[in-house]
This record gives C-alpha cells, structure tokens and sequence, in this order.
C-alpha cells in the first residue's frame, strides 16, 4: 500500500477533523473547541446526568451556538460557549458529573465524527450513552483531581505518556469525586521546531490541502539584502536547518545540532496542521514514503525509516488522547517550542529573529496558530464581538481567503497578536520601570490578546502566567544575552498582584500557579548552566542558546526574588505546577520574612511534571538509583526588598565572592559567622552584614521531596496477569526495580495528579500530593506512579545569620 496524500483523502474523512475538545468550564459557562472540514453552526447542548453519575442523560440546561471560522478551503474552527438563561436554577453544581453534545445543522456529533461507513467507528464516551461527559471540580479540596504536564513531542523518546489519562479517567468515569476534574498542559504542546523528517512530509502537504493554497515566504537575501518571495514547497524535510539559522536567525540548530531543526515548521499551514496531527488520528496518512524512495543517501534514508516507524507509533495512540481531551477541562500556556526552541529568550534572540522577514514570519504564523488552538478555549471572552480575539479571527479569515496576499490583514493580525513594532531596531524595546520589554502596539490590551489567565473554582483557583511575550530584559548594550526577569514589573502587577488580589481569602482556600519553568532545578544543572553561559559570554556568543539561562527564574535574582515576595505577599500557601525540564519531582520551599513585629512563615510546593514524551538519555539516568550517589541537599537563600540581592547560604568554609555583592555597596564585609542548630546539625554561614537594620528581609529553605516506591496504577491492579516486559526494552540492569527506583525524580515519560489533604480543622496538617504516572522499564507494558506527599506546615526557620556586637 502506498502513502496517500491528504488532497487525495479528504472527501472520505468525517466532518470532525479534531476535537470535540472540553475548553473552558464554569458554573455557567462551558466551551468546546472543534475543529471541521466544512462551514457549519454549531450548537453545543449541555445536560445534567442522573444523580451526577455520568451513565444516564438528563435534563438540558446551557446551550450556546457559533458559525465556524474558515481559516482555509478544509479547514473551519470553532470554540463555542453555552450559557445558561436562567443563571441561579441551570448553573453546574459542584462534584457532579455532566454531558455535552454538539449538533452541526442536521449532522449530530456521532455522525460528524465516523461521518462515512468504512471509517474506523470513535469512540469519545466512557458510557453507552456515547456522549463525552466531565466532571465539575467539588467543593471540598479532599476530592479536587487536577492533572498536569508539558513537553510532547511526536519522535521524543519514550511512549506517550498522555495517553495513560483516558485510562485514568476511564476507571472511575462514573465518579465524580475521583475521576480528575481539571487538566492543565503546562507548555511544548508542539515541537515547531524539531519534526521529524517523515511527519513534516505530511504535514506540509496537509496545511496546503487544508488551506486551499501554498504559503510563499520572505527571504531577504544575504548578499544585497533583497526580499524574494519562495514557495514553502520548495523546503523539503530534512534540509530546513541552514535557512532556519541564516534566514531566520533561530538558534535551534546552534552549538552543532543541525538535527534539531533540519525539519522547522515555516508555514501557517504547517503550523496549523500539526495541531491536528497532535490531537486526532482523522488527517494521519496510514503510511508514509519509505526511506529509500525520499533519501538517496543509505545513511538518510535508514533515519528516515526510523523516524517513521516512531511516529506511526505515536499516531496509533492518540485515539485515547482524543477521548481523555473531550471529557477533561483542558487549559493550555503558551512555552518556547510551540513557536520555536528560545522563543523571546533573551535581546540578542530577539534581535536576531525579528530583524529578518523569515523569522518574524514564522514567529507570527506560530503565534496566530496558538491564538486559534491553544488560547482561544482558554479565555472564551477574549473572542466574542468586538473584542481582540475576532478582530484576530476576522483578519485570519481574510488572510487566508486572500491566499497569503491581503498585507492590511497580515498587519491586523501582527497587532491583535501583539507581535513587536519592529520599524527600526530603537523602536523593538521599551521601557518597563528599570527593565525592557517588546514594544507591542496598544500593550494595554485594547486591541492585543493577552496569554495569562486566571481559572477560580468553588474553592481553588489557578493562576497561568505568560512569561514569554511579557520579559524583563537588562538594559546596556553589553546586557544583550543577560538572563531576563521572566515577568517586567508590569506583568508581576497585571498577572501575579492583581489576581490575587480579586480574590477572598475565606472563600478560595488553594491558590495554584502555572508556570513554564521550574523556581527550583537540579542543581547540577544549575551549576552546567551558568557555566556554560559565563565562557560563552566572550568567546562564542550562539553556544549561549544552549543552556536556556534564560528561561531559568533563578538567574535573575531580582526577578526571582519579586516573584517569591509577589506569590507570598497576600497567600500563606501557593501550590505551583510546571514542567519544561523532561522530568517530574517535587520540591518543598519553607519562606519566612521580617517586619516591624514578628517573622511571618509561609509555603511554596513546586510539583513538576514533564515530559509526555521526550525522554532523554540523562533524564533516564537521574530517575534511577544513579541519583542516590548525588542527592539534592537543602539550600537556604536569603534576600533583600529594597535592594533584591539574592545569594545562597553557604556551607561551612565556604564564601560568597564579593563580585556578586558589586551592587550593594552597603554589604561590602563578608565574614563567616556562627549561626544555631539547623535540624541537630550545626552549620556556619557566610553571610555580608555591616549592621543590624540590614539583615535579610527574607529568607527560605529549598527540600526536595523523595518519591515514594512505584505502586501499580489501579486498573492494573485490576488485571488478572501483568503483562510481560517486551524483549527489546534493553540490558538487564536497565530493566531491574531496584536500579530504576531513583529516590527524587521520574525522568520517563509521565504526567502529574494533583490531589489534597486538606484539613479545615488542623492546619499543620495540610498537605498537596502529587502522584506521577509513568510506564516502568521493568515491566514496560503497565503503569505505575510515584507519590509525592509535601506538607505545607508553616514553620518559622532561624534567621541564619547571628549579628556580631563589632566587625
């Protein structure tokens, strides 16, 4: 059998080509995202079931209709919102479980999905009833089941761990107080970046099926500085990766890794078409060209082979993806690789990418493609008449009805995506207190979307920052490379002050934030990471996009420190999820701060969840007993509010360089100074103290939690025989228990679920969980998670510092 063209297929594919998504979902509100081959208006249906259980349909009570948008010849998306008429008697109670339907003129949402005979019939319903069903988050934290996870890349390493949360959810569907309420994909939804060579091959061919016409791009020519127009059919798999680094300026495929981008996403097309290939089996061809027909060289063509086989893998799987995403609350953020890999990382970056057609192009298709698939469920409102979100839509339609041609419509979606003004390279920055920040028309959000959000339950709420478009950069001409804050101090008061302060304590108990990026990372990579970015300051400036300095909030102690004081400053306990590092922990930070009248103590719990898939050779490494030889010790840092230097409490004998003080003059002694028992070990601290007034303001404590022994996940506990681990998993030390039961870390492919132990009457005996599902190499066919269990006991630590009568 031959590999088939989308062109030669659509006629045949249902009408449904992605989705039903579950977006958005309140009280009075519940959106669905779809994505259609043809113009329809949608009507979305939502009813309450017998007893909140699930299994039996029951009275209607929100209904919401919207026209598809064309974004091109086969391809009309849509993410419509049903409300209630009657607010007080139809809202969704909390802790029960709910169904939705979705009905396309004559077309009902089972018919949309298998549309002809002869296709393979789906299955989106965990009932017999076939409709996709959710459940409400309840409102008693003891019962919230909230699931997490980043980075998910179709040729990573490892099987798609996404695919365990249709098993998750399908055993305990019809309990709603155990089957998880609210999913949260924490970044790298897509790899823009790095495809491989075969999925790319579809994937261009379908954008321009889907699209009705071929994207012609802007190449500035290098030797006279001329723009020519090229047909994006002409970059073929597999040979992108010198036009991505000359004429895009994008530094994936630095520091000798031209794989790494030897198949980027140019196109808008591309870009779209990944997302369907990412969520729905319904465009994937069933084969692809073998490697020996594409590739000349023996070499090529065996990787080619190898990267298909991988592929169709992880098309074979995504089935249970589709399902598990039509009956959860999915909320999505924006990171790097769903545009491109150092997306906004530092000046330098973005002086390299927005000063060439090529890169601004391909950074604004990626963006408007987020804008349609990610953003858009996320913040409903921002979409409805006259608002950023379409205008955003309307100049995408007209873009695309124009065949890439209509410039007006390109200009409006660059100002409803924010995209920076970029005439001159003076007028790419503008100021933000003491930082820079993009200079993007009306920033105010008059006219411009904006990525953060905030989602508040019956008695949690979830914070997700934008730290990618809203970037603090150091001013100087010799800072172009410095790690930024990763919010300016604009976007600390819209996306971290202003949330919290909307909300009453005595109502939301829990306070959740997404962020892309870890606070907190293994401290070997912290330590490879700065010392790759100091000796690459000088001597060779693209090695410096190697070691991601700038997404690390840790790097910049100022934009570190206000975080902490920000997060802290009206919440004793904050609960952040993240992932981006390709492995999941959890690490416990025990603050506690100085005013006029006592030491006040709070909590941050860090639960990272990452990768879905994109394990890696060192991530394998440190989730097995290896890591025990190197486990991660405490840290105490300490701090300052009107001068935020951030510097950690050494260790006994050890100092802090006076380097790292140049900016705070009125520290200029360091002296070693006694301080009490830490845990029944006495420690000594190196600390700069030149008088009382100025001892730290604030000061924390890092722990990284161990995680528990794997238990098997509960269906498998169900299964009569455990399935036997396949021949080809590797040596026998990589396939025994004990050697892969590491004792901080997962770094196979897994996701998160978030629970609490939340006692109203003892508050010393709160507590988050977080349980990280992964596949074992011992028994690679079953799955099992780790447990996580951090106490969030507020603690008054000791000031570690004893201030000396004379120095």
């Amino acid at each position: 059998m031959s590999w088939t063209p989308l062109c030669d297929r659509i006629d045949r594919l249902p009408l449904i080509l992605a989705g039903p998504i579950l977006r958005r979902t309140e009280p009075n509100a519940v959106t669905v995202w779809v994505a259609l081959k043809e113009p329809r208006n949608v009507t979305l249906k939502v009813y309450s079931t017998a007893n909140g259980k699930g299994e039996v349909i029951d009275r209607l009570l929100l209904v919401g209709r919207s026209y598809t948008m064309p974004l091109g010849q086969f391809l009309h998306v849509v993410a419509v919102t049903a409300k209630s008429s009657v607010v007080a008697e139809n809202q969704l109670q909390p802790g029960e479980i709910y169904a939705y339907d979705l009905e396309f003129g004559n077309t009902n949402l089972v018919e949309a999905l298998n549309f002809e005979s002869g296709f393979p019939e789906v299955t989106i319903s965990y009932f017999s009833h076939q409709l996709p069903t959710f459940a409400m988050p309840p409102n008693d934290l003891n019962d919230l089941q909230i699931v997490h996870g980043s980075c998910r890349k179709p040729h990573g390493g490892g099987r798609d761990a996404l695919t365990i949360l249709d098993d998750l959810i399908s055993h305990s569907a019809n309990q709603p107080l155990n089957r998880p309420q609210q999913l949260f994909l924490t970044g790298d939804q897509i790899y823009g970046d790095d495809v491989a060579d075969p999925l790319l091959w579809a994937i261009t061919e379908a954008g321009n099926t889907l699209l009705g016409w071929s994207e012609k791009l802007p190449f500035q020519k290098l030797e006279n500085g001329e723009i020519e127009y090229v047909n994006l059919s002409e970059f073929l798999p597999g040979k992108r990766s010198d036009i991505a680094r000359d004429y895009g300026g994008f530094t994936a495929m630095l520091v000798n890794k031209p794989d790494k981008a030897k198949s980027h996403l140019f196109g808008l097309g591309e870009y779209f078409a990944m997302y369907l290939f990412a969520w729905s089996p319904v465009v994937w061809p069933n084969r692809f060209p073998t490697g020996e027909r594409m590739k000349k060289d023996r070499k090529k063509a065996k990787v080619w082979d190898e990267e298909a086989a991988v592929v169709l893998e992880f098309a074979n799987d995504i089935w249970k993806v589709r399902r598990s995403l039509a009956n959860i609350s999915a909320y999505m953020i924006c990171d790097d690789h769903d545009v491109t890999d150092d997306w906004f990382l530092n000046r330098e970056w973005c002086d390299r990418v927005l000063s060439k057609p090529l890169g601004k192009r391909v950074v604004q298709n990626a963006m408007l493609a987020y804008a349609i698939f990610q953003a858009w469920g996320n913040t409903p409102e921002q979409f409805e008449s006259g608002q950023p979100g379409e205008k955003l839509l309307l100049a995408a339609k007209d873009w695309s009805m124009s065949g890439g041609k209509n410039q007006i419509a390109w200009e409006n979606i660059a100002e409803h995506l924010g995209m920076p003004i970029d005439i001159s390279p003076n007028s790419r920055y503008q100021e933000d207190e003491n930082t820079l920040i993009l200079n993007r028309q009306h920033p105010d959000g008059k006219s411009t979307l904006i990525w953060y959000y905030t989602i508040r339950s019956f008695k949690h709420e979830v914070i997700v920052l934008d730290t990618r478009t809203w970037r603090g950069y150091i001013k100087g001409e010799s800072k172009t490379t410095d790690p930024p804050m990763l919010l300016s101090p604009t976007a600390f008061k819209k996306q971290i002050q202003q949330p919290l302060q909307e909300t009453d304590n005595s109502q939301i108990e829990a306070t959740l934030v997404v962020i892309p990026t870890n606070l907190v990372s293994l401290s070997f990579v912290d330590s490879f990471q700065n010392w790759d970015w100091e000796r690459h300051q000088v001597d060779d400036m693209d090695r410096i996009f190697n070691s991601d300095v700038g997404d690390s909030w840790n790097f910049n102690k100022v934009g570190f420190g206000k975080l902490i004081s920000y997060l802290l400053e009206r919440r004793d306990r904050v609960i952040i999820l993240t992932g981006d590092i390709h492995y999941a922990g959890a690490v416990l930070l025990n603050y506690c701060a100085r005013n006029s009248a006592q030491t006040s103590a709070k909590v941050i719990a860090q639960l990272t969840a990452s990768a879905f898939k994109n394990v890696e050779f060192s991530t394998s490494l440190v989730h097995t007993k290896l890591s025990s030889l190197a486990l991660q010790q405490p840290e105490v840092w300490a701090g300052w509010n009107q001068q935020p230097q951030l510097f950690e409490v050494q260790r006994i004998q050890e100092q802090i360089k006076v380097s790292q003080l140049k900016n705070a003059p009125e520290f200029p002694l360091l002296r070693e100074i006694k301080s009490g028992s830490w845990q029944n070990h006495d420690v000594s601290w190196a600390i700069a103290v030149k008088h009382p007034q100025f001892l730290p303001d604030w000061w924390y404590r890092t722990e990284w939690i161990k995680r528990q022994k794997a238990q098997l996940a509960a269906w498998e506990k169900a299964k009569r025989s455990s399935p036997k681990t396949s021949s080809n998993s590797g040596s026998w030390l990589w396939q025994n228990r004990w050697f892969q039961e590491g004792e901080e870390v997962v770094g196979l492919a897994n996701f998160g679920l978030v629970s609490f132990n939340w006692s109203t009457g003892n508050d010393d005996a709160k507590a988050v969980i977080q349980d990280i599902y992964w596949r074992p190499n011992w028994n690679n066919q079953s799955v099992v998670y780790s447990r996580y269990f951090v106490p969030l006991k507020l603690k008054t630590l000791p000031l570690p510092v004893n201030v000396l009568p004379k120095l």
